[in-house]
């Protein structure tokens, strides 16, 4: 008895090691990733948008909450997840395959599942918890309004090749300010669930 019990502390503490809180961590590759997500959406751009600047818009990117230090841990982690799986859902529906070239496309599908996939270690925990905390759901409603307001506009322009390239722009955007919450949560350290 007192064996396994050793045997369950080593393996709790391995757990806690320098990848951080049971594999809650934002590796390097995460953070490559980012850019290579970034990258290959100024590859997809198929047109000149001078055509399309008559058709821009402001869709309210939440920046200063995004790039700014008001958001704690857990509350950083649930909005970059939601902006990331926004993105992930946006570059999935049955349109943008039709828009972009496909192999850009699934490449970037990949990336970005990549980058969910990394942050569902962190995510659970916090999740976990209370979901209905407004202190959380404030700003992911705030991000799922947001991208609400990109899918109005796809549709109320027919998803048409300059609307999805106002999109594409939209996104590096959004993806860019992203990259800034996920380096403020490398800095946090290797346990992005301690408070």
């Amino acid at each position: 008895m007192a064996f396994m019990l050793s045997l369950l502390m080593a393996l709790v503490l391995v757990s806690y090691g320098p990848e951080g809180s049971l594999g809650c961590y934002l590796s390097q590759r995460h953070m490559l990733d980012a850019r290579e997500n970034l990258r290959l959406l100024a590859q997809m751009n198929r047109l000149s948008p001078h055509p399309c600047l008559q058709d821009r818009k402001d869709f309210g990117l939440p920046q200063e909450m995004v790039e700014g230090d008001q958001l704690q841990k857990d509350q950083a982690i649930s909005v970059l997840h939601e902006m990331l799986q926004q993105c992930f859902n946006l570059f999935h529906t049955e349109r943008s395959s039709a828009a972009w070239n496909t192999i850009l496309l699934e490449q970037l599908r990949t990336g970005l599942q990549q980058q969910l996939e990394d942050l569902d270690a962190c995510l659970g925990p916090v999740t976990g918890e209370k979901d209905s905390d407004l202190g959380r759901m404030g700003p992911i409603l705030t991000v799922k309004k947001y991208f609400q307001g990109i899918h109005v506009f796809l549709k109320e322009n027919e998803y048409s090749d300059c609307a999805w390239e106002i999109i594409r722009v939209e996104m590096m955007r959004a993806l860019s300010s992203s990259t800034t919450l996920q380096k403020r949560l490398r800095k946090m350290g290797g346990d992005l669930n301690s408070p």
